[in-house]
C-alpha cells in the first residue's frame, strides 16, 4: 500500500503550478494513507500484534509526463471526487519547470519517491501456544555466558 509521502515531488508541483497560475488548486494525485492510520484500522479489525513496515523508492524518469504516464499505466490515477476534471496545458507545462527546477537531478531526469507500507497483524487463537507467565524463567539470561564450559565440561 503506498503511504503518505508518495510522489511528494509531483504534488507539491502541480499545487505550485495550480496557485500560480489559476489562483488556487485541487488534488491531482489520489490521497494517500498514514502510517498511525493503519495500525488504528488494524487493531479496530481485531489484531493486537501488529507490524507496520515502511520502505521509500525513489524512481528516476525524464520528466514530469513520463511520471504521469506511468502513474496513468499503473492504473494510479485519481480518484478524488472533488477534484477539476482537467488541468490547463500552461499549467502542466509550468508544473514540469517547477518539478525539474526543485526536484530535478543533475543528469536532467526527476526523481519520484514511492513510499511502501507492508503490515502484518496476527489474531491469538486457542490453539497457539501462550507466552508463559512474567518472572517464571527457571535460567537466567546472565547464565547464557556460562553456557561454553557447559558445554565443554559435558562432552569430556
Amino acid at each position: 500500500m503506498f503511504g503518505g509521502d508518495t510522489l511528494y515531488e509531483l504534488r507539491c508541483s502541480l499545487q505550485l503550478a495550480e496557485l500560480e497560475r489559476e489562483g488556487g488548486f485541487s488534488p491531482h494525485v489520489s490521497p494517500f494513507t498514514a502510517v498511525s492510520d493503519l495500525g488504528h484500522l488494524l487493531s479496530r479489525a481485531g489484531f493486537n500484534t501488529l507490524t507496520v513496515d515502511t520502505d521509500e523508492i525513489q524512481v528516476n524518469y525524464p520528466g514530469l509526463f513520463e511520471v504521469m504516464e506511468d502513474l496513468q499505466g499503473m492504473g494510479e490515477s485519481n480518484c478524488s471526487w472533488n477534484r477539476k476534471p482537467l488541468l490547463h496545458r500552461e499549467t502542466m507545462l509550468a508544473a514540469a519547470a517547477i518539478y525539474r527546477e526543485m526536484y530535478g537531478n543533475s543528469d536532467g531526469s526527476v526523481p519520484a519517491t514511492f513510499q511502501i507500507y507492508y503490515m502484518i497483524g496476527w489474531k491469538f487463537h486457542e490453539s497457539q501456544a501462550r507466552p508463559a507467565q512474567r518472572g517464571s524463567a527457571t535460567v537466567s539470561f546472565g547464565d547464557l555466558a556460562k553456557i561454553d564450559g557447559l558445554l565443554s565440561r559435558g562432552k569430556k
